[in-house]
């Protein structure tokens, strides 16, 4: 392999989007408070848009959908490298993967050599990739997108993501069903009537100041105060009580994150904990978390240094450790990852890739037929402001997921769609 000489930069690029930049964890909290009832329970959050919803005992799920967002606008044509195209490498002289180092290559495709942890998933069939998917038009603002993909509904007004549709469709109503991991904020693909946790991790989900000093008076407190309220927020708090009762048994479980070799990074640390939440068992169906820092506009990088070649590692080192973590609960759990948009064909000049459209997905576990790639890339091009067409609408791939896997119906999940067929994923 020849060696590229790195260009010179004296510090580790910041993101690049002002975007990224304006938001606040605390602009996004107060947003979503504003939007319904939000009972804070510790670190965790439990929201409840309406008064109508509520809580139920926890119990068992069969299936368990993980979603985990590649924040940033990750750079398919990296992870899943479409290497018998010419105008690959006419766009990229600098950054493109060299075919001879390319993984499960088909004569089309092959996978980002970071991504090697992922192989065992990838032969024993429960690995795939959906190449050239997205949103039905461009959109090239990373906040925008982002709504746009999550809430899934386009030209609809209600406040409701698409996630949020699909925890409508479990039975039951316990807030346990769904629940993001990451610090609190949920997300808008499950903001909507139907309640949700959020939590930073699983030790999180608790009363604040309900500990062994207190002797249980905060929380006959907080039962005295709220037990008969009305209105949403009453429900909110009442879900929060059965909540965090129902979430015992996933904090007993243990934490494997060193003996499961999870890297020490904020995905690895996020998959240990939906790991013990889903060998807790205790009805979670969907669970969403984010890999950050894929806004690549400087230094992707080579396969010898960039940020390219670490989030991919991180990527594949995470996900395989999750699957190992879950043991007996391994066989009902599919994880998906997708990104709001794609970059563009061409590298720019700071060694990096611009907002660009079709991107890749990436499906894992039960039900998936991995061991192929799936989805028509039309021929690319090398000009400046080439994109990757959409040729697979996103939601054609969720519908997919969702149907089979989780037994939701498709026209309440994303009304009005109607999806192609994809084939990624087996009926149950």
């Amino acid at each position: 392999m020849t060696t590229t000489p790195l260009p010179a930069r004296t510090a580790e690029a910041a993101p690049c989007c002002d975007e990224f930049a304006r938001l606040s964890r605390r602009g996004l909290l107060t947003g979503g408070a504003a939007l319904g009832a939000t009972a804070v329970v510790g670190s965790a959050v439990i929201t409840a848009a309406t008064a109508s919803a509520a809580s139920a005992a926890a119990g068992k799920a069969d299936s368990v959908l993980v979603v985990l967002s590649l924040r940033g606008a990750a750079d398919g044509l990296s992870l899943v490298v479409p290497y018998s195209d010419p105008a690959y490498y006419r766009a990229r002289p600098r950054i493109a993967i060299p075919k001879s180092t390319l993984l499960a290559t088909d004569g089309t495709f092959g996978l980002h050599p970071e991504l090697r942890p992922l192989l065992p998933l990838w032969t024993s069939g429960e690995l795939a990739a959906v190449h050239a998917t997205g949103l039905p038009a461009p959109n090239r603002s990373h906040f925008a997108a982002m709504e746009a993909i999550e809430d899934a509904d386009p030209g609809s007004e209600r406040r409701q993501g698409w996630l949020n549709r699909l925890v409508g469709q479990i039975p039951g109503s316990s807030p346990l069903q769904g629940f993001n991991l990451g610090g609190g904020v949920v997300p808008t693909s499950l903001f909507g009537p139907n309640p949700v946790m959020a939590a930073g991790d699983v030790d999180g989900v608790r009363f604040a100041g309900d500990d062994e000093w207190d002797e249980g008076g905060r929380l006959r407190s907080l039962h005295t105060l709220w037990d008969g309220q009305r209105g949403a927020l009453g429900t909110a708090m009442r879900s929060a009580f059965d909540s965090v009762s129902d979430f015992e048994p996933v904090k007993a479980t243990a934490d494997n994150r060193t003996a499961r070799s999870y890297p020490n990074s904020e995905l690895g640390r996020a998959l240990s904990q939906v790991a013990r939440i889903v060998r807790g068992d205790v009805g979670v169906g969907v669970v969403t978390v984010d890999q950050g820092a894929w806004d690549m506009h400087t230094d992707v990088g080579t396969l010898e240094w960039g940020a390219m070649r670490r989030n991919a590692a991180d990527l594949a080192a995470s996900i395989a450790a999750f699957f190992t973590d879950l043991g007996s609960q391994r066989s009902k759990v599919t994880l998906v990852a997708f990104s709001e948009f794609g970059r563009r064909v061409a590298e720019n000049d700071s060694w990096g890739l611009d907002h660009g459209y079709g991107n890749v997905m990436l499906l894992a576990g039960a039900g998936v037929k991995g061991g192929r790639y799936y989805g028509t890339m039309r021929p690319l091009e090398d000009g400046l402001d080439s994109d990757v067409a959409v040729t697979t609408d996103y939601r054609s791939v969720l519908s997919e997921v969702v149907t089979t896997r989780l037994g939701a119906s498709r026209a309440s999940v994303f009304p009005g769609f109607q999806p192609e067929d994809v084939g990624v994923m087996s009926s149950l």
